[in-house]
């Protein structure tokens, strides 16, 4: 194999690299006298306690460096390519891809579709196996890499490979009963299309994957997004309440056949199943430890149980410090106060998509019950850019949250939720910047994270 570099871009603070001159502009060349392909060799070959490590320095000086460490400990170096290796793109064509119901005049990057398996294990993405060569998996199987995160969608070959527009996509799904083979742990998907892969195809396709397991840990189903821009694409219908039913009652029961079989409900609808078909979320022990949180499955079930566990603790230390306080020595002070202190009340607001919003609307009413000196705004707001179909908080732009909340009531604070940001970024999906909306709304915009703590401490501030 030809010698790779890869150029470093960082050192962390304190790390091995750092004790020995790494530095921020150094190449490195090879990790025990072997090249270095990409980020699955490096991590592979720095899984030792005595390294050689191969460095040249920006003045052409090459440092071979021995390094002692305890085994699986980390060097601390950040390169300039996080794969280590070029990106591989998507081979498929699926009938229904998100990016291709994206508008145009968007930025660049939000058109690239990425199918590469170590962005599986490096950022949690789903693969379809399409690109994957014999080697990609030998080497997930040497280097005993897990969990890979699979979009199955179907398990019928034919089928898959009209779904991905990829006369390969079916000898493809040969990998998983490899991956299942030598043991490597999995989680797959199923993106659900109406009168296509569900029904009877869905049942096949459940069947199938609870035969990998215990090594295909779970599986979700999520129904198709459907934007405004499908024009020239595939015929895709959205699914009706009834519809929903019937995917939630087959989840249901193939959760409970392979809870008797295998102590663990593997297949997982996502909320948005149980918001379409009118019914309650499953108890908490059925998402398995929310296995597929990254999918939508238990994600709203899961921020009431901790909103409502901080909301309890909260009036615990309530009731402890009236005890303490003595209740008519509380009352006497509440009589103390001017009576304008009294009457004053704090106002916030708070803005989602369509789907989320009826359950802020619950929780807020909760917190109002134990704090009556709180006024709160829930906006649910429509998703115009892409469409009155996309419903999720994830997909919504700073010029819809702008246009929808000019003139309305937002109070000392906008709270919104940390996913419709870019990760580590301040921009909305559609480039407007949160310093823009807050100077469109002239109010602090308040970025939640997405567990039920947070938004209750938020709304306690």
């Amino acid at each position: 194999m030809s010698l790779k570099e890869h150029r470093i871009d960082a050192i962390e603070e304190g790390s091995i690299a750092q004790e020995m001159g790494i530095e921020a502009g150094d190449v490195l060349l090879s990790v025990n006298g072997k090249p270095v392909r990409d980020v699955f060799d490096y991590h592979f070959l720095i899984n030792d306690a005595v390294l050689k490590v191969l460095i040249r320095k920006p003045d052409g000086r090459e440092w071979e460096l021995e390094i002692e460490k305890d085994y699986y400990e980390d060097l601390g170096i950040v390169f300039e390519n996080g794969l280590m290796d070029d990106y591989r793109s998507c081979s498929n064509r699926c009938i229904f891809c998100f990016i291709d119901q994206m508008p145009p005049g968007m930025r660049d990057t939000l058109y690239f579709k990425d199918d590469d398996s170590r962005l599986s294990f490096l950022q949690g993405n789903y693969v379809t196996l399409t690109n994957m060569t014999d080697e990609d998996v030998e080497r997930i199987i040497t280097y005993k890499l897990a969990p890979i995160n699979i979009s199955v969608h179907t398990t019928n070959p034919e089928l898959r490979c009209k779904m991905l527009h990829n006369r390969f996509a079916g000898d493809a799904l040969q990998k998983i009963r490899r991956f299942y083979e030598a043991g490597i742990e999995m989680n797959g998907q199923i993106v659900l299309c109406r009168g296509i892969n569900d029904g009877a195809e869905l049942e096949r396709s459940i069947r199938d994957l609870s035969g990998y397991l215990p090594y295909m840990e779970s599986v979700s189903v999520v129904p198709v997004g459907l934007t405004k821009y499908r024009e020239g694409l595939y015929p895709l219908e959205s699914f009706t309440r009834e519809d929903a039913r019937e995917v939630l009652d087959m989840v249901e029961r193939w959760q409970k056949i392979c809870f008797d079989r295998h102590g663990k409900h593997f297949i997982h609808a996502s909320d948005e199943w149980y918001l379409l078909a009118e019914r309650p979320f499953p108890p908490e022990e059925v998402y398995d430890g929310y296995v597929q949180l990254e999918n939508g499955v238990g994600m709203m079930p899961l921020l009431q149980s901790e909103f409502e566990a901080a909301l309890a603790a909260d009036q615990e230390e309530s009731r402890q410090q009236e005890k303490k306080e003595g209740f008519f020595r509380k009352a006497r002070r509440m009589r103390g106060r001017k009576k304008e202190d009294v009457q004053k009340k704090r106002a916030f607001s708070i803005a989602t998509g369509k789907l989320a919003a009826p359950l802020l609307r619950k929780l807020s009413a909760e917190f109002l019950c134990w704090h009556p000196d709180t006024e709160i705004y829930v906006y649910a707001i429509q998703n115009d850019f892409f469409g009155e179909k996309i419903t999720v908080s994830g997909l919504l732009t700073g010029q819809d949250i702008r246009r929808q909340l000019e003139g309305k009531p937002l109070g000392e604070k906008l709270l919104l939720p940390c996913n419709l940001l870019r990760s580590g970024e301040e921009v909305f999906l559609d480039d407007m910047t949160l310093g823009e909306l807050e100077k469109a709304l002239q109010v602090p915009v308040h970025i939640v994270k997405s567990d039920g703590q947070s938004l209750f401490d938020e709304m306690n501030g």
